[in-house]
């Protein structure tokens, strides 16, 4: 029963290489998802415009329109995990679409198997989503909800409306971003690792660096920071990893 929320999620596929799109059609397929396949980007923007999708896999080279680009219009569009495909050594495809909204990303050559942990890792932060606001939805229907609430100097994490709040005002923050705040709201003060927020907040065996977590929390400080070149509530302890300011 506990695989049950992955299956039936649909999948996009996003690759211009037919052996690529067959190979993680079949894969995905004997792993009880549905797939939808684009071969373009302007292909891609469509069926999410068109369809219920739950993770897209994105391709970075694309023809029409480059993976980057798609993703930073799927998530104006729709709040769904996107994973990056980028060739085996462009760093800097990796960092723009992590900048961009991505929510992890994997390299070509890939192993299939690290690919379909990542898929499933993916769906289940989402699925926690999902989850909570049914709940939510249940609860304000048959009483006055009660908020989980997490309050570290002007930083306020709502955990049952995934929200966070500074000074009082609403900050838009990604299903990844808002969990790295969360995992630091709960010891304020407490210096967390690199390599621990990997490991939790990314809920499996990390194969990639530690740079996926600095590109994270500088999204973050964007949005909840007055003045990023001298933050006050997310900090970095320099040589160490990060922690927020009580």
């Amino acid at each position: 029963m506990e695989e049950e929320l992955d299956y039936k999620k649909t999948i996009l596929i996003v690759d211009d290489e037919k052996m690529i799109l067959n190979l993680l059609s079949h894969n995905l397929s004997k792993e009880g998802y549905n797939v939808i396949e684009a071969s373009d980007g302007l292909e891609a923007i469509d069926i999410v415009q068109n369809k219920k999708v739950d993770l897209i896999l994105l391709d970075v080279m694309l023809p029409k329109l480059d993976g980057l680009s798609v993703c930073k219009r799927v998530k104006n569009i729709v709040n769904v995990p996107i994973l990056m495909v980028t060739a085996k050594d462009d760093e800097l495809d990796k960092i723009l679409g992590l900048e961009l909204g991505a929510d992890d990303y994997i390299t070509k050559p890939f192993n299939i198997r690290e690919l379909l942990a990542r898929v499933k890792a993916n769906l289940r932060k989402y699925n926690v989503v999902l989850n909570n606001d049914k709940k939510q939805n249940n609860k304000e229907e048959s009483s006055i909800r009660r908020t989980n609430v997490i309050t570290v100097g002007v930083l306020t994490l709502d955990l049952d409306r995934f929200e966070v709040m500074v000074n009082n005002e609403i900050v838009d923050l990604t299903l990844r971003e808002f969990e790295v705040l969360k995992f630091l709201a709960q010891e304020p003060g407490q210096v967390v690792t690199r390599e621990t927020l990997l490991e939790k907040v990314w809920g499996y065996e990390y194969f990639g660096d530690i740079r996926t977590v600095d590109v994270t929390v500088r999204r973050i400080r964007e949005k909840i920071e007055a003045d990023t070149s001298n933050p006050r509530i997310l900090i970095t302890k320099r040589g160490v990893g990060y922690y927020l300011a009580n």
